[in-house]
């Protein structure tokens, strides 16, 4: 997956020896999205894009059995960045790798992979994917407890705004590293906060988005505070998601816009919004992944629960932003369910999955939904066929085991290991004996 500016190999040498780089990071992701990195020294910086470096993987979740545990991580050039929160007298750079097994074929348990297959088969029908995630998060005093550090809400500005000056060390770094940001503000919630990324190809912005979260939280650490991407850490308040803007482009066209339509949504845009309503509950756990999500996922705190399409009603889990004359480009859908806790690679295949099964198989949009469907009664939702995203980790497991759609969107490997792992969460959870149970029952029973 090439960029328009790709640097080669020759040039990350390059920059390596004029920039005195001391150490190249090799990232790469488990199938839980959790960042993963070994360092190299200059050294071994040809033969690592050449070859690949060897490393096991067998502690790695998701990845091999120990006895197939010899992996290839093979650095992509394009991705080559000096890290910015490092000392400039010894640069410290970072490149993100694909996995490979010992004989130089990609390896089916690489998320990276997994997406690269999804836009490969969008390619064949000549669509160019492009996605504008919004990550959500808190700053709080550490990572034991939900200190904030400030009581500001929606586009507060300081004093009330405590996260402003971190924020903007964040989009300088995030800058320097390629990433270039439209906004930035304080969210709705106490001490949380929004950056956005400008729209990109949805590899890149995979990149990108592993790349932000890493920024925020390595400037949150300098700063002796913490950074969270969880999706609900404070009850009765709002959680974090990660509305994810996209579109499909053949060539310079955006393929979703049609000027004659009354939403200026071409069939092709339509088909693909009908796609991911019609999946939305079988990609839901891959989207929302943790028991924690399904803390967020409930009505009334501005996180979508119900499967209807509108422009600018906020309850519904698609949203197309309206049209603004001149600007075809920007006309695209906003799938709000997904939550900051994903893993980007996943969650941007099962959704382009989706998309474009509504595409081939030319689904009907249904009409769009613009009351507040929160304060509709069941019935009435039954009435009009709205359904609602599953309510907890264990029904969304059950929808994905279910889904051939998303089975063949991440591979039988990265399903399968999948699945696993959040059973063994589930069980957990399930039980668990929580705070809740002893305060409520504990009295009484």
């Amino acid at each position: 997956m090439h960029c328009q500016t790709c640097q080669t190999a020759e040039d990350v040498s390059r920059i390596v020896r004029d920039k005195e780089v001391s150490f190249i990071q090799i990232w790469f992701t488990d199938i839980l999205g959790v960042l993963k990195s070994f360092s190299i020294r200059p050294s071994e910086l040809e033969e690592a894009m050449i070859e690949g470096m060897g490393f096991d993987g067998s502690s790695i979740e998701g990845f091999s059995r120990i006895e197939e545990s010899d992996m290839i991580a093979k650095p992509d050039p394009c991705t080559f960045q000096v890290l910015p929160w490092r000392p400039d007298e010894k640069p410290v750079a970072r490149m993100f790798c694909d996995i490979l097994t010992p004989d130089g074929t990609p390896y089916p348990g690489d998320p990276r992979y997994a997406l690269k297959r999804m836009l490969a088969k969008a390619a064949e029908k000549g669509y160019t994917n492009y996605l504008g995630p919004e990550l959500e998060y808190f700053y709080f005093a550490n990572n034991r407890g939900t200190e904030v550090l400030d009581r500001g809400g929606y586009f507060d500005a300081p004093p009330l705004d405590g996260g402003n000056d971190l924020r903007r060390a964040t989009i300088f770094a995030l800058e320097s590293m390629g990433v270039r940001i439209e906004y930035s503000h304080h969210e709705v919630a106490d001490s949380q906060h929004e950056i956005d990324m400008r729209y990109d190809e949805a590899m890149r912005m995979a990149d990108k988005t592993m790349t932000m979260k890493a920024t925020v939280k390595a400037i949150a650490m300098i700063n002796g505070v913490y950074a969270t991407f969880m999706p609900k850490p404070i009850f009765g308040i709002n959680g974090s998601g990660m509305h994810t803007h996209q579109s499909l482009f053949t060539g310079n066209k955006n393929a979703f816009y049609d000027a004659s339509d009354e939403y200026h949504l071409s069939a092709i845009g339509k088909s693909y919004i009908a796609g991911l309503l019609k999946h939305a509950r079988e990609i839901t756990g891959i989207c929302s992944q943790w028991v924690n999500s399904y803390k967020r996922l409930v009505p009334g705190y501005e996180a979508p629960v119900y499967v209807a399409w509108a422009r600018r009603n906020r309850s519904a889990l698609v949203r197309v932003p309206m049209y603004k004359p001149g600007k075809e480009t920007a006309t695209r859908c906003e799938y709000r369910a997904p939550d900051p806790g994903c893993n980007p690679y996943l969650a941007f295949a099962v959704m382009l999955a989706a998309g474009l099964k509504g595409i081939e198989n030319n689904y009907p949009l249904p009409e769009p939904v613009e009351v507040d469907i929160y304060h509709m009664s069941k019935a009435e939702r039954e009435k009009i066929g709205i359904q609602e995203l599953p309510g907890s980790l264990h029904e969304a497991i059950i929808e994905v085991e279910n889904s051939a759609l998303v089975k063949e969107a991440l591979g039988e490997h990265i399903f399968n290991k999948f699945l696993e792992n959040k059973k063994i969460e589930w069980d957990a959870y399930r039980m668990h004996v929580s705070n809740y149970e002893i305060e409520r029952y504990l009295p009484i029973l």
